[in-house]
């Protein structure tokens, strides 16, 4: 037993030897990235963390505080101009691509009024992101006679440092007062809403399955997901590791997946590594709560969820969304709308077969809980588009046209482009027809070149910034918000 125990040590050890020599070859590499800059460095004492919950217990507060927030952004950062010599950094006060546009930051928390309140709705966005992103989604509800509350989660809309000291908690505090400020402003009596974006997807989900578990938190009535977070990369489980090695200044870029020019206005381009480390500590407390509701029979209560969701998707695992949440929901009215990759003939020798067998059991199975729809080719040889749709626990596949085509030269939608409309400002496909927006077209961006030549990668610029088909997402979230005021 003693030898035996000795040699586990030794491997032990050897193993811990291989790992710190690992990290230690990652941090010296990490000394290629491109230099720190002050939005990188810089720490903003007011955010809001959830050690704020007892003290902060309301959205004036949050606001109140969110307010000194950008006061400290300012002075901190804008007041000392674009560090870089940029032209189009998003730090450039009064430049191309400062985010103060004359109406509103949209980077801020939001609120949209209407004169008859029909019904409540917090809106969540995603992970790096600002509120902006679920800007037009929040316009549709607000049409429908809903109070809207876009909330700025924790570490965003500011400087992507914010994102190296956040913690998931403070996402999960946030959303817990913006929830109970809904419910107060519109009552009981009227129906509220959650809509979630990427990381603030996974949020809702996290919200609503603690509401299930704690009767103080108001339950909402509806969930509506766009490219929901609920399983990542499990490498990010450890992406925290740096902390071994980036608290020397020698490799304090070692904090960072990502260190890119900050040019777009509502979103960060660099990815710090806790961010990922947060991220999969949301899905991972997801998938034990899913686990806990299934054995306790809690999960029944679940609200019915309309999510929308990429085929292809490089951010999150678009099966994950399917297995470890919606085959566990019951027969509650939720619906999973999926936008599958162009099929068009031609394509098929360029885009590979995507996760064919969990196609293949979605399109045979009749026990699916849940409506499911797939917006796809109505044969390979068009570009106009159908919607193929399966009743829960139905077997019958219902076809019908749609209107619409796939736009020359894209085979497939993304991760960030599910909830921005082709005619978005910013990430749409051409210059913003209102005129309130005079930076770089980021959705309609054309790079040609050599490669590997530009700061930014060409991927970044490719992929895909707007739905060619978000007026059919627009119409079901009008006539979800209708069904559900009746």
């Amino acid at each position: 037993m003693r030898r035996w125990l000795s040699r586990a040590i030794k491997a032990a050890l050897a193993l811990a030897v291989v790992a710190f020599a690992l990290l230690l070859a990652w941090a010296f590499l990490s000394r290629q990235m491109p230099a720190l800059q002050p939005w990188h460095t810089t720490q903003l004492e007011a955010e809001f963390t959830r050690a704020d919950s007892d003290r902060v217990t309301d959205l004036a507060g949050y606001l109140a505080q969110e307010e000194r927030l950008f006061a400290e952004l300012d002075q901190k950062i804008y007041q000392r101009g674009s560090a870089d010599g940029t032209a189009f950094s998003r730090y450039l006060a009064g430049g191309p691509q400062d985010p103060a546009w004359p109406q509103r930051n949209w980077n801020r928390s939001f609120e949209l009024v209407p004169e008859h309140i029909r019904g409540g709705a917090l809106l969540l966005h995603g992970l790096t992101d600002s509120p902006y992103s679920l800007r037009e989604v929040a316009q549709t509800l607000y049409r429908e006679g809903y109070y809207v509350l876009g909330l700025r989660l924790p570490g965003h809309g500011t400087i992507p440092a914010a994102l190296t000291t956040v913690y998931w908690e403070d996402w999960v505090a946030a959303s817990r007062l913006g929830a109970r400020h809904v419910q107060k402003r519109i009552g009981r009596n009227q129906p509220m809403l959650i809509a979630g974006y990427s990381n603030g997807g996974g949020l809702a989900v996290k919200y609503a399955l603690d509401a299930l578990e704690d009767e103080s938190l108001p339950a909402p009535d509806q969930l509506v997901l766009f490219s929901p977070e609920i399983s990542i990369s499990r490498a990010a489980a450890i992406a925290n590791s740096h902390k071994l090695l980036s608290f020397l200044p020698y490799f304090a870029q070692f904090k960072w997946l990502d260190l890119l020019p900050e040019y777009d206005p509502f979103k960060y381009n660099s990815f710090p590594k806790n961010a990922a480390q947060q991220a999969w500590e949301v899905t991972a407390s997801i998938a034990l709560q899913i686990e806990r509701g299934a054995a306790n029979g809690k999960i029944a209560e679940f609200p019915p969820t309309l999510g929308f969701l990429s085929w292809s998707d490089a951010t999150v695992h678009t099966a994950a969304t399917i297995e470890r949440l919606y085959d566990h929901l019951e027969d509650n009215g939720s619906e999973l709308v999926i936008f599958g990759t162009n099929r068009l003939h031609f394509l098929s020798e360029f885009v590979p077969p995507i996760q064919t067998a969990l196609a293949e059991r979605l399109k045979v199975s009749h026990d699916l809980p849940y409506r499911l729809t797939v917006i796809s080719n109505l044969s390979t040889d068009t570009q106009r588009m159908a919607v193929l749709s399966k009743a829960a626990h139905a077997s019958t596949i219902q076809e019908q046209a749609l209107g619409l085509v796939w736009p020359a030269g894209i085979f497939s939608l993304s991760h960030v482009a599910i909830p921005f409309p082709a005619d978005d400002p910013v990430y749409g496909a051409g210059a913003d027809p209102s005129g309130n927006y005079r930076g770089l077209p980021l959705g309609a961006l054309q790079a040609r070149g050599e490669t590997n030549l530009l700061t930014v990668p060409l991927g970044k610029l490719m992929r895909l910034r707007h739905n060619p088909f978000f007026s059919y997402i627009d119409q079901r979230i009008t006539e979800l918000a209708e069904d559900l005021t009746k």
